[in-house]
């Protein structure tokens, strides 16, 4: 059942609805509150928490609300979660930095949506456990390494994308923590090595991943390139990634098209306050659906071939994510926003 808070059921001049999207993440949610890939395969933090944003736009916020308590009730003493699970039973037991700390995102947007302070206040200590484990593993230069390995190794290796997402985590728990009075001039500190690193420290990131499309706009999306740096990083790389009229290549020297990706970049567009070109590369995407009106994973180009046939939880949420930073549908469609973040009274650049 929608909360009576719920937000629209449909986006402005698309012929898409939000009960439809949201169907395919409540569908594969788990009594529990676990949300996996798809039914029958495993849920990783990260995406767990981006399905359950993607509730929250829809309306589904006890759903939302379910999930980001699951969250809390399987974090790890050291304020990590495993890299994956199997109704609720850790398969893969890497502890990821990115993926522990994403939690900050969903929950300030989860709070935008609602104004629950008193959520907000629960879900602080989890929050806090996630970012301080993060940045245990930050290094005197402001990089991040991605992830301990289930033997308790440090991997010494930084992923200028999982950084950038990184980067977005420490954002929202500045603002979390601002909103509920408590100070960490700690987490300020990270947060400007982080930007400095990744802004003029290329050589400390890992470039193997750079075939990826979101390596190209995960630093503008997440706010660490803003204004002309932004708008030259779009510029460098977009006929790189871009098949036009189509959407985002998942990976630069494949002809595949991914639904999450080409919305990820409609929000990174959003963000940096190019609404015209956000709206024409969501366009391309915005009818890629099933019958039952959720999104298909991805697609082959020219053939228009879906791959794989898989209804992804993140991927139907992302694409309302994108719809609500075009058309507002939500108090939370600004949570990217690199102008939402400038006027907060925090400094989040060097």
């Amino acid at each position: 059942m929608k909360s009576e808070t719920s937000i629209s059921r449909s986006v402005p001049d698309l012929s898409i609805n939000t009960d439809d999207i949201c169907n395919v993440i409540l569908t594969a949610q788990l009594q529990s509150g676990e949300i996996p890939w798809c039914d029958g395969q495993k849920t990783d933090p990260w995406d767990h928490v981006e399905a359950a944003m993607g509730l929250s736009v829809g309306g589904y916020l006890p759903q939302a609300r379910q999930a980001l308590e699951w969250m809390a009730q399987n974090q790890n003493e050291d304020g990590s979660w495993f890299s994956a699970y199997m109704q609720g039973v850790p398969e893969d037991k890497t502890r990821d930095a990115n993926m522990s700390c994403y939690i900050a995102v969903g929950v300030f947007h989860h709070y935008l949506i609602t104004g629950d302070l008193s959520f907000l206040d629960h879900m602080w200590p989890t929050v806090s456990a996630a970012i301080n484990f993060a940045l245990g593993l930050q290094t005197p230069d402001g990089e991040i390494y991605w992830a301990i390995s289930p033997k308790g190794k440090v991997d010494p290796m930084a992923l200028l994308t999982g950084s950038s997402s990184i980067y977005m985590s420490l954002k929202c728990a500045l603002a979390i923590a601002k909103t509920l009075g408590h100070k960490r001039p700690a987490w300020h500190s990270a947060l400007n090595r982080l930007g400095d690193a990744l802004r003029h420290k290329p050589h400390l990131f890992n470039i193997t991943k750079s075939r990826f499309s979101m390596y190209w706009f995960y630093p503008i999306l997440a706010g660490v390139l803003t204004g002309a740096d932004a708008q030259a990083r779009i510029d460098k790389y977009w006929k790189k990634y871009i098949i036009e009229e189509r959407g985002v290549r998942c990976v630069h020297d494949e002809p595949w098209v991914t639904i999450a990706e080409s919305s990820e970049l409609t929000i990174a567009l959003a963000a940096m306050g190019n609404l015209d070109l956000a709206k024409i590369v969501f366009s391309w995407i915005v009818d890629r659906r099933y019958d039952d009106g959720s999104y298909w994973c991805g697609f082959t180009c020219p053939d228009i071939i879906v791959w794989p046939e898989d209804k992804i939880t993140w991927t139907n949420a992302v694409a309302l994510m994108a719809a609500d930073a075009i058309y507002s549908l939500t108090p939370a469609g600004q949570i990217f926003s690199h102008e939402f973040w400038q006027n907060l009274d925090f400094d989040t650049q060097p």
